[in-house]
């Protein structure tokens, strides 16, 4: 069955425990999301859920809550006996595509639960840092581990945790987890985990794979689908540009409109740091987040921008996935996303817990087809603008346009990741300014 529902009055009303509650009010929630309405009573009886959600619709709260409170219920089997001889044992896993998400689905679980009786045992686990601390971390089991694929499975291998009296499985942003190519570590994970489970997916899109994991994996699930192609809470505009302009015109928005803060995605992790060099040369110092930095750099970096000591911060679609800051007012497309999913991905940054944002997108000549697709797909039709002083030339300039090449699969690559390649006819980006 299929739901659509309106939020609920309150959290009381879904049935969360007194202390839960007591926390989220320190926290500031007031009211449940749509998705927390329709999630939290479905995971609270036990059942599976397939929940289809906007980023930033709280999706998190979710299905952390209800967990919190199935754990503190022995609901949820085996319960954690906190001594090294019962076994590295897990009661519920949380797979996410990111580290940074990884991270941040942690931190929240573990905030929920302060004012919890007992709180539970909480880890996450994600590459770019030593393995030893997480093992050590592990001793004894977990009530919740949160893992990226690819280190769960290094720690399986080390023997460091069983997964094989898992309760509870979690896959969050599970359209995201198989775009980056994680179908196959995907399947080794599940092989490690009891058929007997509760089963809860979200995602913000469904593709293919996602669905014939939906198959696979729950039974008689409670279907919900609030996703919508245009969020309220954003506004989106459009502004057609010369590409040899596009900096200059995004150092004078950004002087112009003083924002407080501005979220910039560019294509890849050379563009970044291009881009923050030229922005400093125009008086505007920018901080890159991508796969190239270290762990340790990128955390102390996403820190600095959610505390607002970071004024702009330039990133990549891969690295960006974990970035959650309720009150980001701006998010500026400066390349576009290959896929259209990722373009709502990435708007959706900003405009999160009912706050009003503004996601601008600046496209030159060699994008126009592209973004029209990503319109279609989208359901979207917005309104192409021009800035005074950077208006786009009727023709594309000479030489502004490159030829579509295809793109050819590295050799020794395997079935499954050449269906997750981008269609070989999405134009390739042109050159940058």
């Amino acid at each position: 069955m299929t739901q659509a529902t309106t939020a609920a009055a309150s959290f009381a009303g879904l049935g969360i425990m007194p202390q839960l509650l007591s926390r989220l009010t320190e926290l500031g929630y007031q009211t449940p999301t749509q998705v927390q309405s329709a999630t939290i009573p479905a995971v609270l009886a036990g059942r599976d859920v397939l929940a289809g959600a906007n980023t930033g619709s709280g999706k998190t709260a979710a299905f952390a809550l209800p967990i919190l409170q199935r754990l503190a219920e022995h609901a949820l089997k085996p319960p954690l006996k906190r001594d090294a001889k019962s076994g590295n044992l897990v009661s519920c896993l949380v797979l996410v595509p990111t580290r940074e998400l990884a991270q941040q689905v942690g931190q929240s679980f573990q905030s929920y639960a302060e004012r919890m009786d007992i709180r539970p045992k909480v880890i996450s686990v994600f590459g770019g840092v030593s393995a030893n601390s997480q093992m050590l971390a592990l001793r004894g089991g977990a009530d919740v581990l949160v893992a990226t694929p690819g280190r769960l499975l290094d720690l399986l291998s080390s023997n460091a945790i069983k997964l094989n009296k898992v309760a509870c499985l979690v896959l969050d942003e599970a359209d995201r987890m198989l775009s980056l190519g994680f179908t196959e570590e995907l399947a080794e994970v599940l092989k490690s985990l009891p058929k007997q489970k509760q089963t809860l997916m979200f995602s913000a899109t469904f593709p293919e794979e996602v669905r014939e994991l939906t198959a696979e994996l729950l039974d008689a699930p409670v279907d919900i689908q609030l996703q919508s192609s245009a969020q309220s809470t954003v506004l989106q505009r459009v502004i057609t540009v010369n590409r040899p302009n596009k900096t200059a015109l995004l150092a004078q928005l950004i002087k112009e409109h003083d924002w407080s803060q501005v979220l910039i995605f560019a294509s890849a992790k050379n563009s970044c740091n291009h881009l923050a060099q030229k922005l400093s040369k125009r008086g505007i110092s920018a901080e890159v987040f991508h796969s190239d930095k270290a762990q340790g750099a990128r955390t102390r970096v996403l820190d600095g921008f959610k505390r607002g000591d970071i004024r702009v911060l330039i990133a990549t679609d891969i690295a960006a996935r974990g970035i959650d800051i309720e009150k980001l007012p701006v998010v500026v497309n400066f390349d576009l996303p290959r896929s259209p999913a990722d373009y709502m991905h990435r708007i959706g940054r900003s405009g999160r817990a009912g706050e009003v944002g503004l996601a601008l997108t600046l496209i030159a000549h060699d994008e126009y087809q592209h973004f029209g697709v990503i319109e279609k797909k989208n359901k979207l039709k917005l309104v192409r603008e021009q800035i005074a002083g950077f208006e786009a030339d009727a023709e594309a300039p000479e030489g502004a346009l490159v030829a579509v090449k295809p793109l050819v699969p590295p050799a020794g690559m395997g079935k499954k990741k050449r269906k997750q390649l981008p269609q070989a006819n999405i134009a390739l980006w042109g050159k940058k300014d």
